[in-house]
């Protein structure tokens, strides 16, 4: 139980009503949410609503899948100029919560706020099925580290290498799948905004 002045203060940064908002941007529903973060859309709704406070660990996962840091809920400065993410300080989730993962990424970039790019580390597992297809504004480029990475988009399938690279418009539907025996691995950045 959080003492009241402890409450009253946490109040005073309207975390709920931020996560909305950027739930609202991205025009994502309860569930969707629940799906990326392993919550209940009961659970978001309560948050958002202010009636439960989040643990730290649940609000990075929350950040997370809307590419922002944690001080874009307890802070109104400026973005930084100048991030290091130690590969320990990632955390790797699951493109997914609902059924075998198909691969699992990492933030590149996740502490910084406001940030015109999202960027990951992403393994794409073997034998798995291909990711659900999604679209988003923005473009997107792909670099294949190690393994073999099948990009499926415009009814069509594109193989890539270690070393090979792809740029695209992502408001196309598009998914992954890894085509080699071994993990794939890929450095992924999209770009929100291309006006």
């Amino acid at each position: 139980m959080i003492p009241d002045t402890l409450s009253e203060g946490l109040e005073s940064y309207r975390i709920g009503q931020k996560i909305r908002a950027l739930r609202t941007e991205k025009a994502l529903g309860l569930t969707q949410l629940g799906n990326h973060t392993d919550l209940s859309a009961g659970m978001l709704s309560k948050i958002e609503r202010g009636q439960v406070i989040p643990t730290l660990p649940t609000l990075l996962r929350i950040a997370m899948v809307f590419g922002v840091g944690l001080e874009h809920f307890f802070e109104e400065g400026d973005a930084p100029t100048l991030e290091i993410v130690r590969s320990k300080e990632r955390l790797k989730m699951p493109d997914t919560m609902e059924r075998m993962p198909s691969y699992y990424f990492e933030s590149l970039d996740f502490p910084v706020n406001d940030r015109p790019i999202d960027s990951f580390l992403s393994e794409f597992v073997p034998r798995a099925k291909a990711s659900e297809p999604h679209e988003h504004e923005g473009i997107e480029l792909v670099y294949v580290i190690s393994g073999v990475l099948e990009i499926h988009i415009h009814d069509d399938v594109h193989q890539l290498a270690a070393k090979d690279s792809i740029y695209f418009d992502a408001t196309h539907p598009h998914s992954y799948k890894c085509a080699s025996p071994d993990k794939a691995t890929a450095v992924i950045v999209a770009a929100k905004d291309c006006g």
